[in-house]
């Protein structure tokens, strides 16, 4: 587990909001309500109140700010180094300090202003004590304002940093830039590092991790470095150094083989003498990367010396290919191996480890006489074992028959069914629905009869069966099928037209039209209808309805009605009468129509004109002390 989370640092806000947050929290927070004529002691209290509120808010908020950011000399000495080559060891205490004065400032003014307020003789003065103290307090804060800023940049910066557990078990990656130091740690953890055919794309630390012998490893990949003096590195180059130094790792020193990376194998041998004091107690193995395209073998005899010289001195060089993925895992098993091996051993020569062996005791019986007593080894196990070693062919798998077979191969479960007669594997199986056997209802000649109604059916259609006997329609029939083929066409040739018309409005349904009758006659006809005698036909007799309808009717002179009921239309019966079923209905919805009218019949008494006061007494007017002044309010 990591030892440190730099993610749950508080924000740091910036100098004006730092102020208006706390002055707004006063607010909401405070009693808001004084009067001059309070006794003096609680009006002391109110802006004394005030005065400790803000400078409480103030010192809650900057102890968080200063308990949160990690101190440099209780930290891991990695992250201490680490943070001094990334934000400047100095800098960063001195905002720590400035803040630490800020808020004891910011007390000392609050317990100078509460000691004074207690002289306060009014109203008047203590604000004005209250007024002098909030705003020294702001005035302090707004000083702090450049240190404020750049812990907040540095709170960003250390919330992205990878956590990296500087005591777990670590595979660390160091060489030159573009060797293939990012593509190794995309290989053997779950990592997704930036890859650029360019040199520094790792700009900063990055992590992964990885399961090995049930345990986990974090890989750390670092930033490349040049072969120049330390004064002389940048801050990309020294968070590689600062890895090196302070993590106990297992160091993997990457060098390009093939010397794409822009750098020759001198110059890189140079650079690994150059850190190898970094190396000091640590396992230590040289990968020779890029092997894909040019191995140990195949080179120079200078470089191929520089190898050997490195093997002479008992390190360990591995070729490896992150494109064809070949050594990747053999340089990880090598690694953690020696890396686990190195920490007993450390832990071996530590004084810890002689607690442990105190509470550890082998017993090693001694012999009782010099007869020899050989491992006993049952005969049965001796005949499984020789069994296992005859070389019987190997079954063959469904995987091997798939891969052999290709596109013709199918999975066939049934072969490997027990059962008591073997022939019966491939028979098919009968399908079952409702409890009967869907075999059992289908007829076995069911194909034969088929053919046979197919070829009946041959020979009715060369026997004319089917045809249709157009002939045989007589004139009439005829008439009617070349009138109806003419109405059709004139049909679409009335659609074509109507879409043709540009209609901007909304288009009305054939219903709202009114067609003329003489218009109507005359269509027909020219389709070659007969519209003579059609008085009596069904559209006459409708035009002439609705013109009766839309007419407005004269009335004949006669007697006033006697009722009201009889003025009105016999189709339609009262409002009040509608859906009513019978007398007792009829009372029953009159009751309730009475009863939902009462409240408003009541509210309706109280209205503006009946000048109603709803309060006689109104509590604000007549409540408490009265100043002095005439008794009308007015």
């Amino acid at each position: 587990m990591a030892l440190y989370n730099f993610k749950k640092i508080m924000v740091v806000p910036t100098a004006k909001d730092f102020i208006d947050l706390t002055l707004s929290k006063t607010q909401r927070k405070t009693p808001t309500v004084i009067h001059k004529h309070y006794q003096i002691h609680r009006i002391r209290h109110f802006y004394m109140r005030k005065v400790k509120f803000t400078q409480q808010n103030y010192h809650d908020r900057l102890t968080q700010i200063l308990t949160d950011f990690p101190k440099l000399d209780d930290i891991h000495p990695f992250y201490a180094d680490l943070m001094n080559v990334l934000y400047d060891k100095d800098h960063y205490k001195l905002a720590l300090g400035q803040i630490n004065i800020a808020k004891n400032l910011i007390d000392n003014v609050a317990k100078d202003y509460v000691r004074l307020m207690k002289y306060g003789d009014s109203l008047y003065r203590c604000k004005q004590l209250k007024r002098a103290a909030l705003g020294r307090m702001c005035t302090i804060l707004k000083r702090q304002k450049q240190s404020l800023e750049y812990l907040e940049q540095v709170r960003q910066h250390l919330s992205r940093l990878p956590t990296i557990d500087p005591n777990t078990r670590t595979l660390l990656l160091c060489g030159y830039p573009n060797v293939g130091k990012s593509s190794f740690i995309n290989k053997v953890t779950r990592a997704d590092v930036e890859v650029q055919p360019y040199a520094f794309t790792t700009k900063s630390l990055f992590v992964g991790h990885m399961d090995y012998k049930y345990l986990r490893w974090q890989v750390v990949d670092t930033p490349g470095i040049l072969d120049h003096p330390l004064e002389e590195r940048n801050t990309i180059e020294m968070q590689a150094i600062t890895a090196l130094a302070h993590l106990r790792a297992a160091v993997l020193y990457v060098m390009d083989a093939s010397e794409q990376c822009g750098h020759t194998l001198s110059q890189q041998l140079e650079l690994f003498n150059n850190i190898r004091p970094l190396f000091a107690n640590k396992p230590l193995i040289v990968v020779a990367n890029k092997c894909d395209v040019k191995k140990i073998s195949e080179l120079s005899e200078e470089n191929q010396k520089i190898f050997a010289d490195i093997v002479a001195e008992g390190i360990p060089v591995i070729e490896t290919s992150t494109l064809t993925e070949e050594g990747v895992m053999q340089v990880r098993t090598e690694a953690c191996d020696r890396l686990l091996a190195h920490r007993v051993d450390t832990k071996m020569k530590g004084k810890k480890v002689h607690d442990v062996l105190n509470r550890l005791h082998l017993a090693m019986p001694t012999k009782r006489d010099n007869k020899e007593r050989p491992p006993f080894i049952p005969e049965g196990a001796v005949i499984h074992r020789k069994a296992m070693e005859i070389d019987a062919p190997k079954r063959k798998l469904e995987r091997d028959l798939e891969i052999e077979l290709g596109d013709d191969y199918t999975l066939d479960l049934q072969k490997y069914w027990d059962l008591m007669n073997a022939e019966e594997k491939s028979d098919k199986i009968p399908e079952i629905w409702e409890g009967h056997n869907i075999a059992d209802y289908i007829d076995p000649d069911i194909m034969k009869c088929l053919s046979q109604l197919e070829k009946e059916e041959e020979l009715r259609e060369k026997a004319g069966e089917y045809d249709s006997d157009e002939e045989s329609e007589d004139e009439e029939m005829q008439e009617i099928r070349k009138l109806a083929s003419q109405i059709r066409e004139k049909r679409k040739l009335k659609i074509l037209e109507s879409k043709e018309k540009d209609v901007h409005g909304s288009r009305l349904p054939r219903t709202a039209k009114k067609v003329d009758r003489a218009t109507l006659e005359k269509e027909m006809e020219d389709l070659g209808l007969d519209m003579t005698d059609k008085d009596e036909s069904h559209y006459v007799q409708q035009a002439r309805r609705s013109g009766s309808l839309i007419r407005k009717r004269k009335r004949d002179a006669s007697a006033p009605p006697t009722s009201r009921t009889r003025s009105q239309s016999a189709s339609r019966p009262p409002r009040d009468q509608s859906g009513i079923r019978d007398a007792k209905m009829l009372k029953k919805a009159k009751t309730m129509m009475k009863n939902s009218q009462k409240g408003m019949n009541r509210q309706g008494k109280k209205g503006e004109s009946d000048r109603h006061v709803f309060d006689l007494k109104p509590k604000h007017l007549l409540a408490g002390k009265r100043k002095s002044g005439s008794t009308s309010r007015r």
